[in-house]
């Protein structure tokens, strides 16, 4: 490398290590570039292709006219977004608490079913016959159960709020399925590991509190996150309690004259909702898998 070269490659702040790269990569790296161009420019034309044939099909349709003013009309859908907004902040904070009561309650299912010992076996029989059950029955028979049992009891100081009931059942859905999770991760970590941990003198709890778990909930955050979503969506069957969420307020808008699309405006909320949360599980899903792939901890 010349004087002049190296002056200048030190005043722009880069260093010039002689690299050059051959004819033939320099040609390898601009087919590659053109094959990317072509096949973005191909994927838009085919997704422009197919959504132009589906608007077609739909707008061409026979009944298109009175489903349009049925389930698109701009004039409700500018009547129902503020009521759907303001149920969905129900959703919200039924989402926040039962997604903690979730994660709370599945962690320690999971660990129950996980003991070791003969003494324990009561505990591992109860918590599998609890995941068996909630995990088969399906959740809406489950939520009105509890929401129209309960209060059938007439028991003193238990409360007949449709939300908390609701929420509790979503709780108990919910918490079968988060604890299965819990538990692969549990089991996915290798035996020599809790040994590890009980040559240095742990005990058993610490060894599960300070080396397993550690390592077993950050293997199944993924898994985790999407039954989070699955959970934003649920809690909309709270409105079969009579609670006002978003759907519920729809269905009010809707039944005044038979105009469903307050049911339309409350769905695009919710998938207005779920997306980000999707994005952000693929993107940590695809964080983790990187770092396993480099051989780091994942």
């Amino acid at each position: 490398m010349t004087e002049t070269g190296a002056a200048g490659s030190a005043g722009s702040g880069v260093v010039d290590d002689g690299y050059v790269p051959s004819r033939r990569r320099i040609e390898r790296e601009r087919y590659r570039r053109v094959r990317a161009r072509r096949a973005v420019a191909i994927a838009a034309l085919s997704t422009l292709v197919t959504g132009a044939v589906l608007v077609v099909a739909v707008v061409n349709s026979p009944g298109w006219p009175r489903t349009r003013e049925t389930f698109f009309s701009p004039a409700y859908a500018r009547i129902a977004l503020p009521k759907v907004l303001e149920g969905l902040l129900l959703n919200l904070r039924l989402l926040v608490v039962c997604g903690a009561a979730v994660l709370v309650f599945g962690l320690l299912l999971a660990v129950a079913r996980t003991l070791r010992g003969p003494v324990f076996f009561p505990l591992r029989a109860l918590a599998a016959a609890y995941t068996d059950v909630f995990r088969g029955m399906p959740l809406i028979i489950c939520l009105l159960m509890v929401v129209f049992g309960v209060p059938a009891l007439r028991l003193q100081g238990v409360t007949t709020d449709p939300v908390v009931l609701g929420g509790a059942a979503l709780v108990l859905t919910y918490s079968a399925y988060v604890a299965e999770v819990f538990r692969a991760g549990i089991e996915s970590v290798h035996p020599s590991q809790r040994a590890a941990a009980r040559s240095l003198g742990l005990t058993s709890g610490q060894a599960l509190r300070f080396v397993v778990l550690p390592q077993a909930v950050r293997r199944v955050v993924p898994p985790l996150l999407n039954d989070l979503v699955s959970l934003q969506k649920d809690t909309g069957l709270v409105s079969i309690a009579g609670a006002v969420d978003a759907v519920y307020a729809a269905q009010i808008i809707a039944g005044k004259d038979f105009n469903y699309t307050p049911y339309v405006v409350a769905g695009l909320v919710f998938v207005a909702l779920t997306i980000p949360m999707t994005r952000f599980t693929d993107w940590v899903t695809a964080r983790m898998d990187r770092r396993r792939a480099q051989g780091g901890t994942v």
